[in-house]
């Protein structure tokens, strides 16, 4: 929205300064984007007088003059034909910028003779395009700068054109008089009244019109109109002009010209028809779909069924609300033209205009909305400043359709200001503001006027005086504590231990990875998933059709696009939740992490290796410690398909309590996820991870024992398919008071054992806590041992 500041005075009173008006309109919400302020470059001329001209020894043309200024008398030669004696000139003395010429003067020879500054064109002051002779001014004072000079005698070439941005709740401020009301109410100034207008018609309308009964309700809520006989249509006068230039606007006629006027100055778009080709009445109807129609731009219109037209007896004259029609367009031949004004829908006007592609002033104010209540009084002010300009009479209006009522009241609790918005205003500011805003308080009601469509609520009526009063009042207060001394902690158990999760992999040299949840039905498949129950109602793409149920498929497709970009070796993680079915409770949160290829680059240093199941069930250790699972755990066979089935173990703290998995992937899915191994995981059920019984912020103290451990070896025989950690977790349940820790240092499969045995070797260390331990106490938990590894294994000790 662009104005400039003569348009803004002309319904504001005020003495602020340009300064103070920019500020205020972006405190008030109304962000001033642009101020072009041509009076600014022209601060530093002054007005002289030329005492003397004469003619320049050395040079036909130019002319040696002693000018008056502010400074004294000055010599300035000057080579304009129009230099003489008695001129009042304007004077650019020595440094001053002149932007038409993008010079700053200095003291010069000319022909061997000083000019101190030089008098100035009006191309060169970038006024006109005028440059045959300097400037000459009917009046003025000696030193009297030329900016004020402007303002008083040509105030339209020192105007102050300003542009803001509108929110779209915001359609008042599209018109002059909305913007003013808004800095009255923040104080700069006084409303001048409305000016107002009654012109009574002396014929009928020989133009009658209508609206469509399908077209009343979202289409077209009123229609006025008249005809105005014996107009003569021309260029509009200066000042007028002078507006439409300042703000981009083109002068058409003065007939066009009047109607942008009222589109800016108060927001109410008008259109005038040519009466003489309009042939009978007008109608406001919905396109049947198919018609053409040559817009105002020269572009010819195709509609659809239901857009909103208006139509005379013989076809679309008009795209209603948005642009008229070529063939009833006014020109300078115009002597009888019928000025119209209407409410429009603004949703039917925003689909119309999206439809058609058409971007005009009309469009943007009409589906924004207008002040309905100000129509009638709109078609009275078009008329008497079209009378004013081109003459003619008036018919009386005709009106098809009823003006809608939107009055509506809500109620002022001066307390919301307080508790909406942290700010103390008295009541009785607060009802001057709304007030002042154009609302009518009554009591502890406040009337909302006509043309604010975005009050639609009591918090509204707080966000105005808010508005008003500035928020750059509000102060910043900390938030009280809910509770003395430490804050109760944020996270939840489960939260924190997914940071834990996280924190723990990225420091093992795990890169994390953030993959989408929807994967496709291929991949869910090789992953156990991919069924209807998880399937999505409408994915974003076919690759995206089917909720994960593991995040193996996410990191080995980033590990492929890391692949097929040169990078071989790698270590992704991610922590998030895969998904079971498409209930609720059919999901859990799981750390899942990959490794890919060799452990590390080529090193002179450095051994490096292919990665293997080792460096899995290694790290995953190390996160289920972090997470705090219990040390002795049991591991498994009988993996999901996905793993290979010789290098891959199920970690748990029984057959039934399974916490995670490691081990190596299938060669299969790897060919089939297009990556190329070796590559090694883990996957670890968060949830699954018991929760400590004793909660305690700190370590517990640290216990030094000072009698001497005492270890012995055992070796069992036992089938080839026993797990050696079952064995090792038989014997640390022996006596777990005096057993510290139990650890393999040897197997021996096959010869004298027999093809399906092996031997397991385990050392067992003592660490006693009370007493030194004697050869009876070795014994007994020796025989403890043996007991619980044989009932847990089938196996017997070794001979």
């Amino acid at each position: 929205m662009k104005f400039t500041l003569s348009w803004l005075k002309d319904h504001l009173d005020t003495e602020a300064s340009l300064d103070d008006i920019l500020y205020a309109l972006t405190d008030l919400g109304l962000e001033v984007e642009e101020v072009s302020n041509p009076g600014e470059r022209l601060k530093d001329f002054t007005i002289g007088k030329v005492l003397r001209a004469e003619k320049h020894p050395d040079a036909d043309k130019l002319r040696v003059c002693k000018v008056a200024t502010d400074e004294g008398e000055l010599q300035i030669i000057c080579g304009a034909p129009n230099a003489r004696t008695g001129i009042t000139v304007v004077v650019a003395k020595p440094g001053v910028y002149v932007p038409g010429i993008d010079i700053t003067i200095g003291v010069g020879k000319i022909r061997g003779i000083e000019s101190f500054g030089m008098m100035a064109s009006e191309r060169e002051m970038e006024l006109s395009d005028e440059h045959d002779g300097i400037i000459e001014l009917p009046s003025g004072e000696v030193g009297q700068r030329f900016v004020d000079w402007l303002a008083e005698n040509d105030p339209a070439k020192v105007d102050p054109v300003i542009e803001i941005a509108i929110t779209p709740n915001r359609p008042d401020a599209l018109g002059v008089r909305g913007i003013a009301l808004d800095l009255a109410a923040r104080g700069l100034g006084t409303m001048k009244p409305a000016p107002e207008a009654k012109i009574e018609g002396s014929f009928p309308s020989p133009i009658s019109i209508s609206i469509d009964e399908d077209t009343r309700e979202n289409g077209c809520e009123v229609f006025a109109g008249r005809l105005i006989k014996g107009v003569k249509n021309g260029p509009s006068p200066a000042w007028l002009q002078d507006r439409l230039r300042a703000i981009g606007l083109r002068p058409i006629s003065a007939l066009v010209d009047v109607t942008n006027f009222f589109t800016f100055d108060r927001n109410r778009p008008l259109h005038v028809f040519d009466a003489d080709k309009v042939k009978g009445n007008l109608r406001v109807h919905r396109a049947a779909g198919g018609e053409t129609l040559m817009g105002l731009d020269e572009k010819e219109y195709t509609f659809s069924a239901g857009q909103v037209v208006i139509s005379d007896d013989e076809g679309i004259e008009s795209i209603g609300g948005i642009m008229g029609g070529l063939p009833t367009g006014c020109t300078n031949e115009t002597t009888n033209v019928f000025l119209e004004a209407a409410v429009w829908d603004t949703v039917q006007i925003a689909y119309t205009g999206r439809a058609l592609k058409i971007n005009s002033d009309a469009r943007y104010r009409n589906e924004r909305g207008i002040d309905p209540a100000f129509n009638m009084q709109a078609i009275e002010l078009a008329t008497k400043m079209i009378i004013e300009l081109c003459g003619g009479e008036a018919s009386e209006v005709v009106t098809a359709g009823e003006v809608p009522d939107v009055a509506r009241a809500y109620k002022l609790d001066t307390d919301r200001v307080q508790s909406l918005v942290g700010m103390e205003i008295p009541a009785e500011e607060q009802v001057k503001t709304l007030t002042a805003l154009g609302f009518d308080v009554q009591g502890d009601m406040a009337h909302v006027p006509s043309w604010r469509p975005d009050v639609q609520g009591e918090a509204d009526l707080v966000e105005e005086v808010a508005r008003v009063a500035s928020l750059t009042k509000l102060e910043g207060k900390p938030l009280p504590r809910a509770q003395d001394g430490l804050p109760e902690v944020i996270l939840s158990p489960t939260q924190k231990r997914e940071q834990i999760a996280r924190r723990t992999t990225a420091a093992l040299g795990y890169n994390e990875c953030v993959t989408y949840s929807f994967i496709d039905r291929k991949s869910a498949e090789l992953f156990g998933g991919g069924s209807d129950a998880t399937m999505l109602e409408n994915p974003i793409s076919s690759e995206m059709s089917h909720m994960r149920p593991s995040m193996l498929p996410g990191l080995l497709q980033a590990a492929a696009r890391n692949q097929a970009r040169g990078f071989m070796d790698m270590a992704l993680f991610e922590c998030g939740a895969v998904f079971h079915g498409g209930e609720p409770g059919e999901q859990e949160t799981l750390v899942t992490g990959i490794l890919v290829g060799r452990t590390l680059g080529k090193d002179i240093h450095g051994e490096s290796r292919p990665v293997d199941v080792y460096d899995a069930k290694a790290d995953m250790e190390a996160v289920l410690d972090a997470l705090g699972a219990p040390t002795k755990l049991t591991y498994n066979r009988g993996t999901n398909g996905w793993w290979h089935p010789g290098r891959s173990a199920k970690v748990g703290l029984g057959p039934k309590k399974i916490l995670g998995a490691f081990g190596e992937l299938h060669p299969k899915v790897l060919a089939e996820m297009d990556v190329k191994g070796p590559v090694v995981a883990f996957a670890i059920h968060i949830a699954e991870i018991p929760m400590p019984r004793k909660k305690s912020a700190s370590r517990g103290a640290v216990t030094m024992n000072d009698l001497q451990a005492v270890e012995r070896d055992f070796a069992f025989v036992v089938d080839k398919e026993v797990e050696a950690v079952n064995l090792v977790n038989a014997a640390s349940g022996a006596d777990k008071t005096l057993i510290e820790n139990v650890r393999v240092f040897d197997e021996f499969i096959g010869g004298s054992l027999g093809e399906d045995k092996k031997s397991i070797a385990v050392t067992v260390r003592l660490q006693p806590t009370e007493k030194t331990l004697k050869e009876a106490d070795i014994e007994a938990v020796a025989a403890k041992i043996v007991e619980k590894v044989t009932k847990a294994t089938g196996g017997t000790l070794r001979g």
